[in-house]
């Protein structure tokens, strides 16, 4: 049967004259001559080392100080934050990158438990947006959560959003990002710790840093979406164009197409300088939004001390495979040497063999340089070291934790009150266009957020919202594209995950932390639930299954509030914006006595301000 030709509506012209924008303005900061930005200075012999673009923020910004005061008394710490779009070339090729205060990546952010964080975030973009605070539970900030469609409407361009809550109850190494479509892709993120004295991290250390890892794009990510979500292309998600550490690398511009500009003159490769005498701390993060990675350093086993800011009984590792969003805190150790300086290979190596395709001139592995050495040293040298002679794993699942115990003991409940079931999987749907899914429903965000419906909806009595079905709210929200479970304030949940893919997936809770129970590959055997081993298990806030795997993760929803559960891959980007999110709805006798604030309020009812955003099944039929 013949389709019908249809008229673009104002909606559809304005997308695709808001796509053409964007590429126009690509174009003219890849191939502009005046590039904002660069500075002309005289580059060192070493150029290898050197970093001289004002757009790119220094390492050295990554470096806890050694002065912070962690038993300071509870404090308000003040952050004020512009976003802006700006022209830079982190591996050598120039494209637009959303920056905080004019630089890319973004700041690190530090604060003691029990403060209280206040953000300002004024935006400059051409795009509206939103924060959100990875792993912070927000007990009581569910408004703050940053999740627009469900928690909060987006910031338009022009307008600002104070960002305030506290650390309550978090020790460790977490991040912040931007949870609007594809932006974080694109540059919108940064580490975040929280320092606390009740942190054990079971090794003495003489410094402590953060280190990002990442895959990375040439496109911009609004180039990149509607070419993953078109009809026809079965979840084939982008292949990066390469990998960051820090923001860093080198590429080889021989290898990278006449339509981009490259140039590896003015940039270096991430350098790591620690000291002969003691141990060093280096937090990894992995921002990127599709890759995971194999990290090592080279000639070292290294002690796990944290995962996903849960303090860990050190455990010696040479290698630890990290997937997007999860957090591992290692500490490393100078090798006994003669020599004055030494330097090592630290190697980043994404997982290729579970990408959709390997491109010929794709470079899986981004590397920096680890020195030991001594204030009188001169510069280093190029390491001549060769990594670990083992194979990695090759299957697509992260690091086996089976033996890795809390340093600090936390065990779940012995049973859960209720069980929940979800499936995993993509379809071919409406279109031809492949749509991710939880069990019947494919997400797509709400003009009017489900956190503020649900407050009218129980505060008016809405019976729609006060008595679900099944513990679902299938007549206050169209199922097949919001699926909110209720749960009673303080229950024990066991979640059940199903992956009908034939992809991994690194799902995350907001609001709380879980216990893994147990994962494995092919279907989960319920007789087992009540035989699965609780004691020793380590919490965390983001957990992969792998491909037609499973994973049995449980949780206490002891925090009031509207929780987004979601996968990771491209975090609020490719399988996001393909529909993989459903919510938790916690506490609803309490949720429903709060106020929305002004803030929320005035943006949610700016409808006509906000740009940018997710796109529509409809958009792709015309």
């Amino acid at each position: 049967m013949s389709r019908k030709p249809s008229i673009p509506s104002p909606r559809q012209v304005s997308a695709l004259a808001g796509s053409t924008f964007l590429i126009l303005l690509f174009v003219l900061y890849t191939y502009s001559d005046s590039l904002q930005g660069r500075s002309r200075v005289r580059r060192p012999t070493t150029d290898i080392y050197y970093y001289g673009t004002s757009w790119r923020r220094d390492s050295s910004d990554y470096i806890l100080s050694p002065s912070w005061d962690v038993n300071s008394p509870p404090q308000k710490r003040y952050y004020n934050w512009t976003l802006t779009e700006v022209s830079g070339n982190p591996d050598g090729v120039w494209r637009t990158l959303l920056a905080i205060n004019s630089q890319f990546p973004g700041p690190l952010v530090e604060v003691n438990e029990g403060d209280t964080l206040v953000i300002d975030v004024y935006n400059h973009m051409s795009n509206s947006t939103s924060m959100h605070w990875h792993g912070f539970h927000q007990n009581g900030t569910n408004f703050m959560d940053g999740t627009p469609g469900i928690t909060n409407c987006p910031i338009p361009p022009g307008s600002s959003f104070r960002y305030e809550f506290k650390a309550d109850g978090l020790r460790g190494t977490y991040w912040y990002h931007a949870h609007f479509s594809t932006q974080r892709v694109d540059g919108l993120f940064g580490p975040l710790v929280v320092h606390s004295p009740k942190e054990k991290a079971g090794v003495e250390y003489a410094s402590d840093r953060v280190v990002m890892v990442q895959d990375y794009y040439h496109d911009l990510s609004a180039a990149l979406l509607p070419q993953y979500l078109a009809p026809g292309n079965e979840n084939a998600e982008p292949i990066p164009d390469g990998a960051l550490i820090n923001g860093r690398n080198i590429i080889d511009c021989s290898k990278v197409p006449k339509t981009y500009k490259c140039d590896t003159s003015e940039i270096g490769m991430e350098m790591l300088t620690l000291g002969r005498n003691g141990s060093h701390r280096l937090r990894f993060i992995n921002v990127g939004a599709f890759a995971e990675f194999d990290v090592e350093v080279d000639d070292h086993d290294v002690s796990l001390v944290e995962v996903d800011g849960m303090e860990v009984t050190p455990y010696s590792i040479n290698r630890f495979r990290i997937n997007v969003a999860q957090r591992y805190s290692i500490v490393v150790s100078p090798r006994h040497s003669r020599l004055e300086d030494e330097s090592y290979w630290l190697r980043a190596k994404m997982v290729v063999h579970c990408f959709a395709d390997i491109p010929e001139a794709l470079e899986p592995e981004v590397k920096a340089i680890v020195l030991y050495t001594s204030p009188s040293s001169a510069l280093p040298r190029i390491p001549e070291t060769t990594g670990w002679s083992e194979n990695p794993e090759l299957e697509c699942k992260e690091m086996d934790l089976a033996e890795v115990v809390p340093a600090v003991p936390f065990d779940p409940p012995q049973t859960a009150d209720t069980l929940i079931y979800l499936r995993s999987n993509f379809e071919i749907g409406p279109y031809k266009l492949s749509r991710g899914f939880f069990n019947h429903t494919s997400w797509r965000p709400s003009e009017t957020p489900t956190l503020l419906s649900t407050i009218s909806g129980i505060s008016s009595k809405n019976t729609s919202f006060t008595t679900p079905k099944n513990n679902v709210l299938k007549d206050a929200f169209d199922v097949k594209r919001q699926l909110v479970v209720t749960i009673p304030h303080g229950k024990t949940v066991d979640l059940l995950i199903d992956n009908f893919d034939d992809g991994n997936h690194p799902f995350h809770l907001h609001g709380h932390k879980f216990w893994v129970l147990g994962q494995g590959k092919g279907y989960f055997d319920a007789t087992e639930q009540g035989n699965m081993q609780i004691t020793g298990r380590v919490r965390r806030d983001t957990v992969t299954i792998e491909a037609f795997g499973w994973v049995l993760i449980r949780f206490v929803a002891d925090n009031p509030g509207l929780w987004a559960m979601h996968c990771k891959v491209g975090h609020i980007a490719w399988h996001v914006e393909a529909g993989m999110l459903m919510q938790f709805l916690v506490a609803p006798e309490v949720v429903g006595n709060w106020i929305v604030p002004p803030k929320v309020e005035e943006h949610c009812g700016q409808r006509e301000k906000q740009k940018g955003g997710p796109m529509r099944d409809e958009d792709f039929y015309w």
